[in-house]
């Protein structure tokens, strides 16, 4: 149950629609991931429709993160589906689970990233990639072992990608969370 209810589409006041728009960076390197085919978001934009402008200054961010990384969309999606699963974050999973897809993940990728990095079937990178989103929440910090087979595959700018984008879905999942925002209706599974 919501502790605060998210407002509906009808009710944004009139500076969501720039906050909204403040999500597709200028210089994206990836298309928006097909609103129509998957999940809308409702409760969580909703949600930050009662504070318009934290809502446009994390989009922006928010928007880099999806839309213009210097990482895959399939790392992407991995990142953020195990912070989904650490957190426990029904909405968030339910949301990027369809976005995995689109993004080339399996449904026994999926599964995989849901249970633990040494699960059978991952290679290298997408281990290491698990164990950093792990160790990020954990700790803080990526360990030097798993440090050392993330920066023998990525670059400085995909490190830099890599960790802030754990800490924005760390800061999505909290508030998610601590909002008590389920998943809308159309993220539920038919």
């Amino acid at each position: 149950m919501a502790r605060v209810e998210p407002l509906s589409p009808r009710q944004f006041p009139p500076q969501m629609r720039a906050a909204l728009a403040a999500m597709v960076p200028p210089k994206q390197r990836y298309s928006m991931p097909k609103a129509e085919a998957g999940p809308r978001p409702l409760g969580m934009l909703g949600t930050f429709a009662h504070h318009p402008e934290l809502a446009q200054a994390f989009l922006t961010f928010n928007g880099h993160v999806l839309l213009a990384t210097t990482l895959t969309p399939r790392q992407r999606e991995i990142l953020i589906l195990r912070v989904a699963a650490r957190r426990a974050c029904g909405y968030l999973w339910s949301e990027h689970a369809h976005i995995a897809e689109e993004a080339g993940l399996t449904a026994q990728d999926v599964a995989r990233i849901a249970s633990a990095p040494a699960a059978p079937g991952f290679d290298q990178l997408d281990a290491a990639l698990v164990r950093a989103a792990d160790e990020i929440l954990a700790d803080g910090v990526i360990s030097d072992g798993t440090w050392s087979v993330l920066a023998a595959e990525l670059d400085t700018q995909q490190l830099l990608d890599l960790i802030f984008t754990v800490g924005a879905y760390e800061t999505v999942a909290a508030m998610l969370r601590s909002f008590g925002i389920d998943p809308d209706d159309s993220m539920r599974p038919s």
